[in-house]
């Protein structure tokens, strides 16, 4: 019998919550919803990644277990990074004996290093670093490529990741994302499927690594830096915005406050071929993710 077949969903989070009270400031919410876990594992099958002995799988905030579990049945190699204390003891404690292939790291995952060789990122991101986390990922994308991400975020977040509902949820969160994933939005989570539950529907989310020829050769910091500054006031229209340089422009090699001035007028009196006429008058939420690459093109040239 398969030493980890005595395990399951339900038994993992009795077994951690009774001896822990679930900390809002870590944001503790544990899934218990085996339907969303198979989800997972079937959207990874989908995607042509399944979990498997040859996944290497990167799990961030594991909490009592359960994904972590459904992937083990499946011979992944998981690396688990937990920041609690109380729950890296529980998970040594519960798999320590199970002939499986994990290493569970106590620490930030926003801090500390991410191991080689991550096929995977499979998480339920806790809400309040859902954010910085992505952050992290795309900025290690270029030195630790992953195949595939799975991850379960807010829903709100996720509509605003897939850039869904434009120009609503089109942002420099989407916008970042874009650069470098394929963003899809997957199964709807309900509240009861976590214990203690949220006050809001969550959702999977899938990230798949992507070249997309209209981002080849730009500068990608000037693109962050460009559209973090135009939606951060996103009810003015362009113009105004790039009149005046972003707080952050000289952390951008060769870039500075004269260089900004010069080249944003210029192309807002030649005009960019790309872009409809008038593009300068449009709000930042109206210009598509490529319309936002031909402009640092422009920019930078």
């Amino acid at each position: 019998m398969d030493p980890l077949e005595s395990l399951d969903t339900r038994l993992l989070v009795d077994l951690l919550m009774d001896r822990i009270e679930p900390r809002k400031s870590l944001g503790q919410h544990y899934l218990i919803d085996d339907e969303v876990i198979e989800r997972t594992m079937q959207i990874s099958a989908e995607q042509g990644s399944p979990i498997s002995e040859n996944s290497h799988v990167l799990e961030v905030g594991p909490g009592p277990g359960s994904l972590t579990l459904a992937m083990l049945k499946r011979s992944a190699r998981i690396t688990a990074i937990e920041i609690d204390e109380k729950s890296v003891n529980h998970l040594n404690r519960v798999f320590r004996d199970k002939e499986c292939n994990l290493e569970i790291i106590q620490g930030d995952a926003l801090s500390i290093g991410w191991p080689e060789g991550i096929t995977h990122m499979i998480s339920n991101i806790p809400y309040q670093i859902s954010s910085p986390i992505l952050d992290r990922l795309t900025k290690l994308h270029y030195s630790l490529p992953i195949e595939l991400s799975i991850l379960l975020v807010q829903d709100d977040f996720a509509q605003r990741m897939a850039m869904t509902s434009a120009p609503y949820d089109i942002g420099p969160l989407g916008l970042n994302l874009w650069l470098d994933f394929e963003v899809e939005i997957d199964k709807k989570v309900a509240p009861h499927s976590f214990t203690p539950s949220p006050r809001v529907n969550s959702r999977l989310v899938i990230l798949r690594p992507v070249k997309r020829p209209e981002v080849e050769g730009i500068n990608k910091q000037l693109f962050r830096i460009l559209t973090k500054h135009c939606f951060s006031n996103r009810r003015r229209k362009i113009s105004t915005l790039l009149k005046k340089p972003p707080s952050r422009i000289s952390r951008v090699s060769g870039w500075h406050r004269e260089r900004w001035e010069s080249s944003t007028s210029k192309i807002i009196q030649s005009g960019i071929p790309e872009l409809e006429e008038g593009w300068y008058n449009l709000r930042p939420e109206n210009l598509e993710p490529e319309d936002w690459a031909s402009i640092v093109r422009n920019i930078s040239s």
